[in-house]
């Protein structure tokens, strides 16, 4: 990087902010949302100061304000191929594989994202970036008008790619060329309320899937939802109607627990907004399109290839006693099963770590930074000399993103695709292999290990 270069960790976190002010104005809901999150954020720590000094003490407090997530929906291997090149600049990689399929969404995806600790601490903005899946469509002539409308259409402007292919060939980009990078992929995500097929195309493949015909039908793939993080996800729906927003039926994920595991979300219902179709003979039709709508989430740690198996086991336990309708007839028995079934997950910090469920960061106590000993990372925490915090889940959950796409395509919009994972086909597509969830978080927890045992070393060295 030359000297003059900025961090990828600023243009990413200018990205987010330039995101988060155009969602604000394209959607104002989005901004009585982030004013009702920052409401439960500000209550939950007055009322929990232990947590709030945990926050603190691991760096993520700062972090939580400013942390976003958003998610776009791709249609050519061309375009996800150039928006992992774009990303790059931010400092944002591919991480996990998810196959939507089985849950009756046509599209497979993965999750833009730092991935250093110090990165996401700076700033964890994601995108959870989805790719139509063309070949699950039936309708062979449908199958082939859509590839040909998404092959007319380039979402990148000229600016976008021209510096990323600067900072691809610099090694970075300096202040002036940062800003512009992030204002000319912003257009990339904006909103377009002209569709670039007729009414009738439209409504084709709006009949195949109501999230194909949100990816063929506009110029570009609009962010569909962008996601603040709340410490209290029960809090922010029971107060979402107060703010007249309707929050979906059900939270989507884990039940309520003392000890938050993996991921939490709600979201309001998506907006029926205008857009115009320009018919044969170029008369421009007003109709109408459902996408976008607000997301809340609750992030809790990091779940171990066995507490990840477990959790699975026990999601897939209550939804055989009871599958939540769209239309949340069934609630409240979908909850308590839900309740039932986590019973037999461990709710408690140290019983987690001592099964091997979770990932934990591990660092010195008072007591250890004046210790000079040895010993496993067992003994020293029995000795009060290490202590240990749940690492922050930074990914998604395949069922509970099926589960929000579903509310907000519409109460018809299930439908039975062959259940057809590909990740050998979707890393080809975007030019890269996705980076192994798992993997990543057990390299965090190993090197805060590490660093407890070499600081003790070397107090023990010194004396």
């Amino acid at each position: 990087m030359k000297p003059d270069h900025v961090s990828t960790s600023d243009i990413r976190s200018a990205f987010s902010a330039a995101m988060s002010a155009m969602y604000r104005e394209e959607v104002p809901a989005y901004g009585t949302l982030m004013e009702l999150v920052a409401r439960v954020n500000d209550e939950t720590l007055v009322a929990q100061p232990g947590l709030k000094e945990r926050l603190e003490a691991t760096d993520y407090l700062d972090r939580i304000s400013e942390e976003r997530h958003g998610a776009i929906r791709l249609g050519t291997a061309a375009e996800l191929a150039m928006m992992a090149r774009v990303f790059a600049v931010m400092g944002m990689y591919p991480v996990g594989y998810y196959d939507l399929s089985t849950a009756g969404v046509p599209v497979h995806s993965t999750a833009f994202r730092p991935i250093g600790d110090a990165e996401l601490k700076r700033n964890p903005f994601r995108v959870f970036t989805s790719l139509l899946r063309l070949d699950l469509v039936a309708d062979e002539d449908l199958r082939k008008a859509a590839a040909e409308i998404l092959a007319k259409r380039r979402i990148f402007t000229d600016g976008a790619v021209a510096l990323t292919e600067k900072a691809e060939r610099e090694g970075g980009l300096n202040k002036g060329d940062a800003q512009r990078f992030v204002g000319e992929v912003l257009e990339t995500f904006r909103w377009h309320d002209e569709a670039n097929v007729d009414a009738g195309m439209y409504h084709r493949l709006h009949d195949a899937h109501r999230l194909i015909a949100d990816v063929v039908s506009f110029k570009g793939p609009h962010i569909n939802h962008l996601t603040p993080r709340t410490l209290d996800i029960d809090q922010v729906q029971a107060l979402m109607p107060d703010y007249d927003i309707a929050p979906k039926a059900v939270v989507e994920g884990p039940p309520t627990r003392s000890c938050p595991i993996l991921l939490r979300q709600t979201s309001f219902k998506a907006l029926e907004e205008p857009v115009s179709f320009r018919n044969a003979d170029g008369v421009w039709e007003e109709g109408s399109h459902t996408a976008r709508f607000g997301e809340i989430e609750q992030r809790g740690i990091a779940l171990t290839p066995k507490g990840r198996a477990l959790y699975d086991k026990l999601l897939d336990q209550s939804r055989k006693i009871v599958r939540p309708a769209a239309d949340g007839s069934n609630a409240r028995d979908y909850e308590a099963a839900l309740a039932e079934s986590f019973a037999e997950f461990p709710d408690d910090w140290a019983a987690i770590r001592a099964e091997g469920l979770g990932y934990f960061t591990y660092s010195l106590t008072a007591k250890g930074k004046t210790a000079a000993t040895g010993g496993d990372i067992d003994e020293l925490i029995n000795q009060g000399l290490v202590q240990f915090d749940p690492i922050v889940y930074e990914d998604f959950l395949p069922v509970s993103a099926a589960g929000i796409f579903q509310s907000n395509l519409g109460d018809g919009a299930q439908q039975d695709f062959v259940a057809s994972p590909n990740q050998q086909r979707f890393e080809a597509d975007l030019g890269m292999k996705v980076l192994n969830e798992f993997d990543h978080y057990a390299c965090i927890e190993q090197a805060s290990i590490d660093a407890c045992l070499r600081a003790l070393s070397k107090q023990d060295a010194a004396e």
